[in-house]
């Protein structure tokens, strides 16, 4: 697998994981203190390459991406579950610990926000299928983010992630779908 857009990544050892998996360049973010400079590469490397934001399924790497986001508008997503980002002797997390075939996989899921119209999602919604305000809604949010492959957001932030991937109605009720064939 080869590809065109720069990804996006957290450090070195994240670099090399992806090298080993994809024929790709990177861009390092060093930690969830993103630079000024850092930006200014992304954001070129968005108007001249595209870019794939590629971070740890954890509360740094959420962060990273959000001021990506705020930053560089348009540049693409991978998201690897967090279970497929565990280190074999359980002491982190992070892209670094994935298998080449995880993050082809990831990589193969691109999203990119503005190819799909607005599905608008309301809070109701978010009650009724038990994703927030419910004893169980963090770890149904957690699962929903790996079947939609949007990644694990609070409660606060999921109605904003369905609308920035652009999720459809229908492929928010084949997720939930899943999730009640998962509890049975």
């Amino acid at each position: 697998m080869t590809f065109k857009e720069i990804i996006v990544v957290e450090g070195k050892d994240d670099t090399t994981a992806i090298r080993r998996a994809v024929q790709a360049d990177t861009i390092e973010t060093n930690g969830s203190a993103v630079s000024k400079e850092t930006l200014l590469k992304i954001k070129r490397a968005q108007e001249v390459r595209g870019v794939i934001v590629f971070t740890d399924p954890d509360y740094p790497g959420r962060r990273i991406r959000a001021i990506i986001e705020e930053t560089v508008p348009g540049v693409k997503h991978a998201f690897l579950p967090k279970q497929q980002a565990i280190a074999k002797n359980g002491s982190g997390v992070g892209i670094e610990h994935a298998t080449d075939e995880a993050i082809r996989e990831a990589l193969a899921n691109v999203y990119t926000p503005e190819e799909r119209p607005v599905a608008t999602f309301t809070q109701q919604q978010l009650l009724d299928a038990k994703l927030i305000g419910h004893p169980d809604a963090a770890s149904r949010r957690e699962r929903l983010g790996d079947i939609l492959q949007i990644g694990y957001t609070n409660g606060k932030q999921l109605l904003k992630r369905l609308d920035m991937f652009r999720i459809t109605q229908q492929e928010w009720q084949q997720a939930l779908d899943v999730l009640e064939q998962e509890e049975k």
